[in-house]
């Protein structure tokens, strides 16, 4: 059974701007989430022990709150969080979708050139996962990526804009 996701992206892009991408709420705003929803920033920190809390709404009305807790900021290289669903105030709540969810993932961003594009390494894993919820991301992994995979490519057509 595995808990670990690992995936990798290129972006024609130069590394300096794909991680602006992610470090900058102007940015952010224009591409992150899944796709049709709208995105709201209610805090963004960059920094370690830093706050990235934000609202994503689908377009049926339904809210999800998320949150990330920054470990480490290496620009342009790296980004590690924690990231969890919460309520308005920031607490770490369950999964709306599924109770039987991880409650935290831990997840890294390597970002690392190649000539003029960049090459995006995400690693995301469980943190301590009961068995029920390392079984139901198993599960997902399909979803997970496919999710991951959705928001890299508004990224990148966000990037041609840029």
């Amino acid at each position: 059974m595995t808990t670990k996701i690992k995936m990798t992206h290129t972006f024609n892009a130069p590394r300096d701007l794909v991680f602006k991408a992610f470090s900058e709420s102007e940015h952010l705003l224009n591409w992150w989430g899944p796709k049709g929803w709208a995105f709201d920033i209610k805090k963004f920190d960059l920094r370690p022990g830093g706050l990235f809390h934000y609202k994503q709404t689908a377009p049926d009305g339904t809210e999800m709150w998320v949150k990330f807790i920054y470990h480490e900021v290496n620009s342009p290289e790296k980004i590690v969080y924690t990231n969890s669903f919460s309520d308005e105030e920031g607490n770490t709540v369950r999964a709306p979708f599924d109770a039987n969810w991880p409650l935290e993932f831990s997840v890294t961003f390597i970002f690392s050139e190649d000539g003029d594009k960049t090459i995006l390494t995400m690693e995301g894993e469980a943190v301590s996962p009961t068995e029920e919820e390392a079984k139901t991301l198993e599960a997902s992994q399909d979803m997970v990526r496919e999710g991951y995979e959705v928001t890299f490519n508004q990224l990148a057509d966000y990037l041609l804009m840029v």
